[in-house]
């Protein structure tokens, strides 16, 4: 059985996602980073970045933990023999892209959401900031609308990169994005969409959305105005 340390976003989709593809028993145990469950010391012993998700592998005879969203993915496709690629140029292509999901589309499609859903409730002009990241996010999917000129999918084959791209590229119509504009990129997205393991895993929580709305002042500081003091300070109250 997985543990999974989960909140309804992209980058908790991406998990859900997988576990569901690969049919892999788990269970959830809910994140409410709002009222700041990622920085609780249990929590912390698992994810020292106190972000979520998490995941626990609870049927080795001595349970693995493995934080950051990329590195799950790795280890269920590794365990499970699935959707890492046919062959070595595959999977490295696989690699290729889900670093560049890392890297580049999650984060700045992150940006795009934190000024488009959160900013708003922070004083000040924040325009530029918003088209800053929206730019960008036009940009990569350009990158990704070339690149499925020529393959089905982001690897060549249905891969962990395009479950950790796809939870990236729902939310375009809040980013005012218009996808038809991207054909390729619109194709591979219905496509996945349409996946019965897909819409399983986004299913997971989803009373538990919220995207900005009816956030408190504590709730945004939690999320959004933490620093290295912050840190410092649950490393303490782990350590007592």
């Amino acid at each position: 059985m997985i543990d999974l340390y989960y909140a309804p976003t992209p980058n908790g989709w991406k998990i859900t996602i997988m576990l569901e593809e690969c049919s892999m028993p788990y269970k959830v145990i809910p994140v409410n980073l709002g009222k700041g469950d990622q920085f609780k010391p249990d929590f912390l012993k698992i994810s020292p970045n106190n972000r979520m998700p998490v995941i626990v592998d609870n049927s080795l005879s001595d349970p693995i933990s493995v934080f950051e969203s990329g590195a799950i993915l790795m280890y269920l496709a590794e365990k499970s023999g699935r959707f890492f690629g046919e062959d070595e140029r595959e999977r490295v292509r696989v690699l290729e892209w889900l670093f560049w999901q890392i890297g580049g589309l999650g984060p700045m499609a992150g940006q795009v959401s934190h000024f488009v859903n959160y900013a708003p409730n922070f004083p000040g002009d924040h325009s530029y900031s918003e088209k800053r990241y929206k730019n960008e996010y036009d940009r990569l999917l350009g990158v990704m609308n070339n690149v499925l000129e020529s393959r089905e999918y982001l690897a060549g084959n249905y891969s962990i990169a395009d479950m950790a791209s796809f939870p990236w590229v729902t939310a375009y119509k809040r980013y005012e994005v218009d996808l038809d504009s991207f054909s390729n990129v619109r194709r591979w997205f219905d496509d996945i969409k349409n996946r019965p393991a897909v819409r399983r895993g986004i299913d997971v929580g989803k009373e538990a959305r919220s995207f900005g709305k009816k956030q408190t002042k504590e709730s945004l500081d939690m999320m959004f105005n933490q620093t290295s003091s912050s840190i410092k300070k649950s490393a303490e109250e782990q350590k007592e």
